[in-house]
């Protein structure tokens, strides 16, 4: 009894040492991720590299956002003190930050289309066409600002259906294979699901950085815009000012030679 079981086992054995190999010749030899990117479809491959690319141009417009705006706000900084000391317009001519200066521009050019002592006259209409050029200096600055932003929205919200979509089409190629094989053996199946899943991770590698990139933007450039109406109250109080000055010293009469 006992030498018929041993008999059985070593047969079972046997019967099954080809089976076993046949597993282990069925799992690949690299599964790490670029040997699986390698061995994937090339649907999959194709998503895959298009959330490369987009991880690439979050780490760009990351790096460039962090730069133009933190340059922005430190030079707008120094401008509003110096417009916060300034006594008139005239003297906040030499401001070095651009956005500022185009405020301080437009609102002298308005103020200068009347003749002096005249412009006081005219306050209100002055006051009101001035804001309203001051607001297109912000409005241009602004879009200047957020040129890169939509992208790091667009991929923070697409790269994880795009990697979705991968890994569905690498499924459904699995799938296939398996009624191709007619096996249902882990080593078989499992591979090609792994290649599919690796699309998904890919997306959200792509789209968790590009959220919180999207995110520190649009925060960095909304402190920036409230600097900036800072400077655009600080240019309107100077324009207020030159027209009462205006205001108090009297016209010189017309004619005469040193006013006689």
């Amino acid at each position: 009894m006992k030498r018929s079981l041993v008999v059985c086992l070593v047969v079972l054995g046997l019967l099954a040492e080809p089976a076993f190999a046949q597993e282990v010749a069925a799992i690949p030899h690299d599964l790490t991720v670029a040997g699986m990117f390698a061995q994937a479809d090339w649907v999959v491959k194709t998503v895959m590299s298009i959330l490369v690319l987009a991880s690439v141009a979050t780490l760009s417009i990351w790096i460039f956002k962090l730069w133009e705006v933190v340059s922005y706000r430190r030079s707008i900084a120094v401008a509003l003190d110096f417009l916060a000391a300034a006594p008139s317009l005239g003297s906040a001519a030499e401001l070095k930050d651009p956005t500022a200066a185009a405020m301080v521009g437009v609102a002298r050019q308005e103020l200068e289309r009347y003749p002096a002592g005249t412009a006081s006259a005219f306050a209100d209409g002055i006051k009101e066409r001035a804001a309203a050029l001051i607001q297109r200096v912000e409005a241009a600055q602004q879009r200047k600002l957020s040129r890169g932003v939509s992208v790091l929205g667009s991929v923070g919200a697409a790269a994880p259906f795009i990697g979705l979509f991968g890994t569905v089409w690498g499924i459904m190629n699995s799938f296939v294979g398996i009624a191709q094989s007619q096996t249902t053996n882990l080593a078989v199946v499992a591979p090609g699901i792994a290649e599919a899943l690796l699309a998904t991770a890919f997306g959200l590698v792509a789209a968790i950085p590009a959220v919180l990139v999207y995110n520190a933007v649009t925060r960095a450039i909304a402190g920036y815009r409230v600097r900036m109406n800072d400077a655009a109250v600080q240019v309107m109080c100077l324009l207020s000012r030159d027209l009462e000055s205006a205001q108090s010293v009297p016209p010189r009469k017309a004619g005469g030679l040193h006013g006689v």
